[in-house]
């Protein structure tokens, strides 16, 4: 996808987690580095100066949505914005446990582009049912299938259009943070605001998130 859809003269570099081993493809990764986390969750990673793209990869066997909320605070401090959000399907996994249909459903809401992978031995009616709840709640993302490692466009994959749901990545939104409460009466000028809060970043008393998602770790198997 790199080698297709990026012009020429454009410098990317790949960031993948620490906390994930080497495999033999990372040497076809250019400008390859890694980043991690500090005691507190938050992420450590440096943008390489010279690279115009940074694609930096998730921990496909952690919670997404901890690390999208730590990527968010990372990039506030730093002059760089997104341009894409992508999420890959492992669509046989997808397919034969329903329980992990949950967390896959977080991470195409924060996705401007899912990348259907792993359709081997799926059958074309589940894929146009999967594809079809979020189409039906008229999701903007653009879905596109991974046919022998490549998308038919890179192109058109990696064009900088915002099609996610979720707007963590865009300009901070206002509302009103006491709209519900009986004491504000009409037109009363002491009106409370607050930043929007994404509702997958909501958070209990206590702490946990108020959706919370499958451990995909108990799904996959186990590292070597």
């Amino acid at each position: 996808m790199i080698e297709g859809g990026l012009g020429e003269g454009e410098r990317p570099a790949v960031l993948l987690s620490g906390a994930e081993g080497p495999e033999g493809a990372d040497d076809k990764l250019p400008g390859l580095g890694r980043w991690g986390l500090d005691e507190e969750g938050g992420i450590e990673a440096d943008l390489p100066a010279e690279a115009t793209h940074v694609f930096l990869v998730v921990n496909g066997r952690k919670n997404p949505i901890d690390q999208i909320e730590a990527f968010k605070d990372w990039l506030g401090n730093r002059a760089a914005e997104v341009s894409q959000v992508m999420c890959i399907v492992n669509c046989q996994l997808a397919e034969k446990h329903s329980k992990l249909f949950a967390w896959f459903e977080a991470c195409i809401y924060f996705s401007d582009v899912v990348l259907l992978n792993r359709r081997e031995g799926v059958s074309n009616k589940w894929i146009g049912d999967f594809r079809a709840k979020f189409e039906d709640k008229f999701y903007p993302c653009l879905f596109e299938y991974v046919k022998d490692g490549r998308v038919k466009n890179p192109a058109l994959v990696l064009a900088p259009v915002a099609r996610r749901m979720s707007h963590v990545f865009d300009e901070q939104e206002w509302v009103v943070a006491n709209e519900d409460e009986e004491d504000v009466e009409e037109g009363d000028e002491e009106v409370e605001m607050k930043p929007e809060e994404d509702p997958y970043f909501e958070r209990r008393t206590g702490g946990r998130r108020v959706h919370e998602l499958p451990h995909i770790e108990d799904f996959l198997p186990p590292k070597p």
